[in-house]
């Protein structure tokens, strides 16, 4: 099968991050939407931070919509210290003004097309996009070798995603299969 290598970027939009004003570390505890311990090694981090600064950051299994739409509702009165967002998904939170500026250290050495020039996000990393099969549940079908096979009517109703609406994975994943069949990433 042919691989796309896709940029699906996760970024951190910054609110208040850990050690901005000290706030965090006076609390001795951290908020961070959209951090779950199964997703970008946040459970590995997260005991890091707590082993470096005793800082204790709970999970939080929201998606990127999901936090965007928390931070709107908090605007007047935030709760977290800091989101994990897609790409897509920190431009929207920049654009709803509900990130406030950070740049962390080496903030440089950061390349200038995975950063916002004001420092409101930066990317922490980035994936490779493919597809998974459960071959128990094929029931004897061939197993799908390219994202044009997944449009053949033999896997109709078999073909599921995350929400390209809410969560920035299921963007990424429709741009992803729209490019692989000739489209744009508009």
């Amino acid at each position: 099968m042919k691989r796309l290598h896709h940029w699906l970027f996760a970024v951190l939009a910054a609110l208040s991050v850990f050690s901005m004003q000290g706030t965090a570390r006076a609390a001795e505890t951290a908020i961070c939407y959209n951090c779950p311990p199964e997703w970008a090694d946040w459970a590995s981090q997260i005991q890091a931070i707590k082993s470096a600064t005793g800082i204790t950051v709970p999970f939080d299994n929201k998606n990127s919509g999901q936090a965007i739409a928390q931070l709107i509702a908090e605007r007047s009165s935030p709760v977290a210290d800091v989101v994990y967002l897609g790409i897509g998904s920190a431009f929207q939170a920049k654009a709803a003004g509900v990130i406030t500026p950070y740049k962390p250290k080496n903030w440089n050495a950061i390349p200038a097309n995975l950063r916002d020039p004001q420092g409101n996000w930066f990317a922490i990393h980035s994936g490779t996009l493919g597809f998974f099969v459960n071959k128990a549940a094929l029931g004897g079908r061939p197993v799908p070798q390219s994202w044009a096979d997944l449009l053949k009517p033999e896997y109709k109703g078999m073909v599921g995603y995350l929400d390209p609406s809410s969560a920035f994975v299921g963007y990424a994943g429709a741009v992803a299969v729209n490019l692989a069949l000739g489209g744009d990433a508009g």
